[in-house]
């Protein structure tokens, strides 16, 4: 009988051990859970300011390319950064968060260097904050109770820069860009087939006319661009003139006067022949892999033509070739006679873009825009 009751007190002591115990413990659990969610949250915020302030920095340096002022690319910054959430909350920047700079390499292989203030910016460094003194405010933790801490000071800089181009541009000199702007093989009144491209009323003169205000915007940016030139059209000898299937007119140059001189020269004699696009890509190709590419230069070739491809391999290869040379391609189709969907394919193969222009004026308005569009990179 008392080896029973002896029994019966040891269970009934353990199990007030086991009560004892979990007491003690589930706080501890309750505060190792709410620590691991506090963390996770912590995380998941500081995530969500990289993206934010990123994408800030990046709206702020395409911007500035765009609209050269510092104040429209501040404000842009600050559009961009208040359509992200963080925290449940949008990231609010004000305008000491902004700073605008110059950011280059000492070399190829060195990191981007900052220097806020410069009377020429190129960069845009954006300070993302979700502290106590921030516009947004500090980050409030779940279990706030639970640690003791209520709240979390997140930040984060992001420096976007403006890259410098080396371009090289690839006209069409075919036999149609002698034609009138909207479709068919007519001339301009007053110009015979012998006769030099009509100067405004000829696709070739409409091209004189984009690639000026092409070099006009390049010379309004803080970007000194390098710029190449490269023409095609086939073999063949008409109007007691011999044409070549393409040539680099100009090799990379700043003196955007050689470029002016050497469009003028085309532009002087009739232009003729068919329409070999991939023999002009491999042109522009040779331009931008030569001598004088800039090792820190992005790549860029600026491709037109007005008709259709008919002579050469098919320029998709063409493209596909530039593209392993880290060489982009922008495609420009002009009048109702290109090959759209072609120039269409060319651009992607590079991730490059495509435009339309069946008039002159928005012929210009896509080289103004491209011109103005400067590449731009997150170098810190």
């Amino acid at each position: 009988m008392l080896h029973k009751h002896t029994h019966s007190r040891s269970r009934a002591g353990r199990r007030g051990a086991m009560l004892i115990l979990i007491a003690v413990c589930l706080p501890l659990c309750i505060i190792m859970a709410a620590f691991a969610i506090d963390v996770a949250w912590m995380h998941l915020a500081r995530a969500e300011l990289r993206a934010a302030t990123d994408a800030a920095a990046r709206a702020g340096a395409k911007e500035l390319s765009l609209s050269q002022s510092v104040d429209v690319a501040r404000d842009r910054a600050k559009e961009v950064a208040g359509r992200n959430q963080v925290a449940g909350d949008a990231l609010l920047l004000a305008d000491e968060d902004i700073e605008f700079g110059s950011s280059s390499q000492a070399n190829a292989s060195s990191r981007f260097r900052f220097t806020p203030g410069t009377p020429q910016p190129n960069a845009v460094r954006v300070h993302g904050r979700r502290t106590n003194t921030s516009d947004s405010g500090p980050v409030d933790l779940l279990f706030a109770g639970a640690l003791g801490v209520r709240v979390f000071e997140p930040e984060q800089l992001a420096v976007s820069t403006q890259l410098d181009r080396d371009i090289c541009l690839v006209v069409d000199r075919s036999g149609s860009m002698m034609w009138t702007l909207t479709g068919g093989s007519s001339y301009p009144p007053g110009t015979k087939a012998c006769d030099p491209p009509h100067p405004t009323l000829s696709r070739w003169g409409a091209l004189a006319i984009a690639v000026e205000a092409f070099l006009v915007e390049l010379e309004k940016t803080i970007q000194v661009e390098h710029v190449g030139l490269a023409s095609y059209s086939s073999n063949t000898t008409d109007c007691k003139i011999t044409y070549k299937i393409s040539e680099i007119n100009s090799d990379l140059t700043n003196d955007y006067s050689v470029i002016r001189s050497k469009m003028a020269g085309i532009g002087s004699k009739p232009v003729k022949g068919s329409t070999a696009i991939s023999a002009g890509i491999d042109k522009g190709i040779t331009v931008l892999t030569g001598a004088k590419v800039r090792p820190l230069a992005v790549r860029t070739m600026i491709l037109l033509t007005d008709g259709i491809h008919n002579l050469g391999p098919e320029p998709v290869i063409s493209a596909r070739n530039a593209a392993t040379k880290d060489i982009v391609i922008h495609t420009i189709t002009f009048s109702n006679d290109a090959d759209i969907r072609r120039m269409q394919d060319v651009a992607a193969a590079t991730g490059g873009q495509h435009f339309h222009a069946p008039t002159t004026q928005e012929l210009v308005a896509i080289f103004k825009k491209i011109a103005a569009t400067l590449p731009v990179m997150l170098t810190e």
